[in-house]
């Protein structure tokens, strides 16, 4: 078991990094169809790597933490694995070092005497504590049951070997940005994530629009990663390092750069926010993930449930001890989730294409875990912890109830011969049983109906906004919010329920494109849907009102204390009503629907104006990109008719003055001597001047 102990988290992103390496590498020589086989056994092997840390590695870490924070030795080896503040921690090498100081490494107490130096050291290090171990847990488990899923629904596809060998590493990257020790390393897998996004919305490249989306996820995101490195370069500049158990382990020192230089902190937190803003999807930069369902639907099942979206909520919350000190970031970070999650319920609840209802509600439900996180602005030293437990919380059972819809919405549109438009098909319930009940199961959770996951974690959220709105400085504004969340709530119910009666309820109506007799899930995508299903009814049961969850969280390094609070009756019975409220609405206006052909289009321009997600993407393009475009276009005119007209003049100098030059370089010796005793006779001239001292 030592032997496990020392490497279990090298294994976690080593296994689907080698999967991917073997698909590109051997796969000409491996059959098709079998590509998903070695994604498949790496991901079980970080999945059971993953849970054997969650449940051994990191607890022990607790239990004899310490016994294990000794200076770490000299000798690189014997520091490779070392427990340090309940973390765990696997040394692989050094990356590199700027502005030493004269120090040379051999141990983490000299890497800390360069950063005190003036310089950087970069280190590929993992770290695991408690919130990495959940994380991972949850991205290994979906993401092996959506490799299942896509085993079944990507068979056949020409692509077949590339889309695992990106999916695997995408897997992979993901991994890495959790377990990162610095926030350099981090910003490396960071924008690893991004990338394998873009190869796999862009994955049917012969798309025209699926072309665009993965380009436009490009390019948003690097928006906020911009934001992101300006952060992380400004982390350097005010602590000397950027490890986080140098930058998030010393309050005083926290406290200090506070006092001191309380804009630059401040700063430094809005910044690390629109890094979270790009990769979370939150307003104004939400708008590249609606357009990501163009990829293969497993990839949006993985991108919206437990990879790429993730990624800002857990920067957030991983970065709690510099946040808990900026309230007004804070409340910025609460006011960017509100009024994500009410554009994005808002466009929900017109939309026809059954994936694109799912996707702005993963955008909503990322504002609900923002605002959590915000929630502390009111009064970080007591809500702090609170609002980042139910923020991880709501994000660990989203990851289940969103990937079942995702895969359900799949299994849809693997029957309907690729149509998932909501408008061609109805009745799918006698049809499709498997993905029905299954559908039927996250669609529950997601409305938030009492005892299911979205139940526990959403409420919990409506708590802590609850107590943020009973300040007596910030209560008005959390007030809002508070209402703003609690609208969103009877959004969702109803824009969730309008998806599930206009796809399973009414008539049977099949499009063309699915003959008379569509097929239910395959095994290889029914088992991966059945297990999800479970889950999104019963893992929030399990670990929201036990506090299972929280409680493990809570041994985070660096978690803000704060006392317990019990459970909050009248958000519970406030979000139970509108849950059950936005469900009967749905039932009342689409359940005794006449089928596809009964569902008209409204002209009406409140109802445009939700289709078009409030036209925000037509505004960018009237404000941001025509301008630009416009000024691109005036600088390469510009480009080809001054700049280069003024280096084709320069580029003529040569030959003019060869011309003038050309008849002194005739061949002829005498007249080489000739011009050779001129310059002589001009410099004997001139130093007899310079001698005799005349002008």
């Amino acid at each position: 078991m030592s032997w496990l102990n020392e490497n279990v988290l090298w294994l976690i992103p080593a296994a689907p990094l080698l999967a991917c390496l073997w698909i590109v590498v051997a796969g000409q020589f491996i059959r098709r169809e079998k590509a998903h086989q070695p994604v498949v056994l790496g991901l079980i092997i970080a999945w059971l790597c993953a849970l054997y840390l969650l449940f051994s590695v990191v607890p022990s870490t607790f239990e004899h933490a310490g016994e294990h924070a000794a200076e770490a030795h000299d000798d690189h080896a014997a520091d490779s694995h070392a427990a340090v503040g309940g973390a765990v921690k696997y040394f692989i090498y050094d990356w590199f070092h700027v502005g030493d100081g004269g120090v040379q490494p051999t141990s983490m107490s000299d890497d800390l005497a360069r950063a005190d130096a003036g310089g950087i050291s970069a280190r590929v290090e993992l770290r695991a504590d408690a919130m990495s171990a959940l994380m991972l847990v949850m991205v290994t488990t979906v993401s092996l049951l959506v490799a299942i899923f896509a085993s079944g629904y990507m068979q056949g596809d020409p692509g077949y070997p590339r889309f695992f060998g990106a999916l695997s590493l995408f897997v992979f990257s993901m991994c890495m940005l959790v377990l990162a020790s610095n926030f350099l390393l981090l910003f490396v897998f960071w924008e690893a994530v991004g990338l394998c996004s873009y190869l796999l919305i862009g994955f049917w490249f012969h798309k025209p629009s699926a072309a665009a989306a993965a380009k436009k996820a490009f390019v948003v995101n690097r928006i906020g990663d911009f934001g992101l490195i300006l952060g992380i370069f400004l982390l350097w500049t005010t602590f000397g390092t950027l490890e986080f158990d140098r930058i998030l382990a010393d309050p005083s020192l926290i406290r200090q750069v506070v006092l001191t230089q309380p804009e630059i902190f401040t700063t430094i937190c809005l910044l690390l926010f629109i890094g979270a803003v790009g990769k979370s999807a939150q307003f104004p930069l939400h708008v590249w993930l609606p357009d990501a369902m163009e990829g293969p639907t497993p990839v949006s099942a993985l991108i919206h449930a437990a990879t790429m979206v993730t990624a800002g909520v857990y920067l957030v919350a991983r970065c709690a001890p510099l946040f808990m000190h900026s309230p007004f970031a804070l409340q910025i970070v609460a006011g960017v989730g509100a009024a994500t999650a009410l554009i994005a319920a808002i466009t929900a609840l017109t939309q026809n294409d059954l994936k694109r209802v799912l996707a702005y509600s993963t955008v909503s439900q990322l504002g609900y875990m923002f605002m959590s996180l915000g929630a502390a602005g009111a009064d970080p030293e007591h809500l702090m912890q609170p609002a980042v437990t139910y923020a991880m919380f709501h994000m660990f059972t989203h990851a289940f109830f969103k990937a079942v819809l995702f895969l359900s919405a799949g299994s849809v549109m693997h029957a309907m011969g690729d149509v998932i438009d909501m408008r061609r098909f109805s009745g799918l319930r006698t049809a499709l049983p498997i993905t029905w009940i299954t559908f039927l199961a996250g669609a529950l959770a997601l409305a938030g109906v009492p005892l299911l996951s979205g139940f526990w974690s959403k409420d919990e959220i409506l708590a802590v906004l609850h107590m943020a709105a009973q300040s007596e400085t910030h209560g008005t504004y959390y007030t809002v919010i508070l209402c703003i969340a609690l609208l969103t709530a009877l959004m969702t119910a109803f824009y969730t329920f309008r998806a599930y009666f206009l796809t399973f309820h009414g008539p049977e109506v099949f499009p063309p494109e699915a003959g008379h007799h569509p097929h239910d899930a395959p095994p290889a995508m029914a088992i991966p849907l059945y297990i999800l299903g479970a889950a999104a009814l019963l893992i929030g049961l399990a670990t929201g009102p036990t506090h299972l969850y929280g409680h493990y969280l809570h041994h985070t390094p660096n978690m803000p204390a704060a006392p317990a609070h019990g459970p909050d009756w009248l958000m519970m019975m406030m979000s139970t009503i509108l849950a059950l409220g936005g469900i009967a609405g749905a039932y009342l206006v689409y359940g005794s629907h006449r089928g596809a052909a009964g569902v008209k289009d409204n002209a009406s321009p409140l109802v445009k104006f939700s289709l078009n997600g409030l036209y925000l993407d037509e505004l960018y393009l009237a404000l941001v990109v025509k301008p630009l475009r416009s000024l691109a276009e005036v600088s390469e005119i510009f480009d080809r008719m001054i700049i280069d007209k003024i280096v084709d003049g320069v580029a003529l100098i040569p030959g003019v003055v060869g011309s003038i030059l050309r008849p002194i370089q005739n061949g002829l010796v005498q007249h080489y001597a000739f011009v050779m005793l001129l310059g002589l006779a001009a410099g004997m001239v001139w130093m007899l001047q310079s001698l005799t001292g005349s002008n």
